[in-house]
């Protein structure tokens, strides 16, 4: 299934941007020209376009000289770099689990790859698909397939599972990293992209298993891979933001910041939408208040001031703006229909 919104997490681009400053570049020559600030990426369940996080994997490349980019990536994402799908890794009961997690939700880390999963000759494979350009294939199935290994030595405690990974492209010339991070059953110039374990690891029980904490994370990744699956304009995105804040009706810079862009980029961005955050924010406070008179008998003062207002009188007046009949009347119609 495609997804809609394609945007990366953003702790991906703040490692890659850790990265590059320990290779002596500058982070923000990264970020130059995107609209997005490092303290931007740095907030609680941040996402980039995947756009601008292929500027960003494009500028590390050409300023790093670092030809290993992707794997040495992957090798930099721990559990945590995943949010809250790493860590319902943690609460698994067995690496089978695990695997089963992860093909269900890992198109909230990476919504444009496609997975395959299959068992044979003793052996589990994933195979993967990726739309991406000629030139940033390697990167990306070397930051796929590293993350994988990492994490599941990671989860295991144990750097002697058995991999077996091919890859579609020719051997670069610093395949001795490849080896020292895959083992030696490794192929190049493959048909496509796949990486594989032995069967008998399924059963590898982890310590830190919880099924409790396991049913609540699956509940958040259920909301995040919805969410990702809509309609990914910022109009909807900003609906769905305002919709879950009723009452608490932040102000165009906030909610710019909280989708990870500059206020001017936001604005812009929405004018290029053919609407204005104040349309959508009149659109939800107006879904608000006509809920509030059809469905309680609150009074029309509370009503206010629960969709920001502290008069009633412009209440009435906006309410009329909005729908073309009075709060009252709206009340009314709804008693007549029920």
């Amino acid at each position: 299934m495609a997804m809609a919104n394609t945007s990366t997490p953003a702790q991906y681009a703040l490692i890659l941007l850790d990265l590059a400053r320990q290779r002596g570049v500058d982070p923000a020559l990264l970020l130059e020209g995107t609209d997005v600030t490092e303290s931007a990426l740095a907030k609680l369940g941040a996402r980039i376009p995947e756009e601008v996080f292929s500027q960003v994997v494009e500028r590390a490349y050409a300023l790093s000289g670092d030809r290993a980019l992707g794997l040495h990536l992957g090798k930099r994402l721990n559990l945590s770099a995943h949010a809250t799908v790493g860590q319902a890794f943690m609460t698994c009961e067995n690496l089978e689990q695990v695997l089963n997690f992860f093909l269900k939700y890992y198109r909230i880390l990476a919504p444009t790859l496609e997975l395959s999963y299959r068992q044979s000759d003793g052996r589990c494979w994933i195979t993967a698909h990726t739309p991406w350009e000629e030139e940033r294939l390697q990167f990306s199935y070397e930051l796929l397939f590293a993350a994988f290994v990492h994490s599941i030595n990671l989860l295991l405690n144990n750097s002697a599972l058995e991999y077996r990974v091919e890859f579609p492209y020719p051997e670069p010339d610093y395949v001795d990293e490849y080896r020292e991070l895959f083992g030696d059953d490794l192929y190049f110039s493959a048909r496509e992209a796949r990486i594989s374990i032995p069967e008998q690891w399924l059963e590898a029980e982890l310590p830190s298993s919880n099924p409790a904490l396991l049913a609540l994370y699956e509940q958040e990744c259920r909301r995040l891979l919805a969410d990702l699956q809509e309609d990914g304009s910022l109009t909807e995105q900003t609906l769905q933001l305002l919709r879950k804040l009723e009452g608490h009706y932040p102000q165009m810079p906030q909610v710019a910041d909280m989708l990870s862009m500059s206020p001017r980029t936001y604005r812009r961005r929405l004018a290029g939408e053919e609407t204005s955050f104040q349309q959508l924010l009149d659109q939800v406070r107006t879904e608000h208040a006509t809920h509030y008179l059809r469905t309680t008998r609150l009074p029309l003062a509370s009503i206010a001031f629960m969709v920001g207002f502290n008069d009633v009188s412009n209440f009435r007046r906006a309410f009329i703006k909005w729908t073309g009949h009075t709060p009252r009347e709206a009340r009314e119609n709804a008693l007549d229909s029920a």
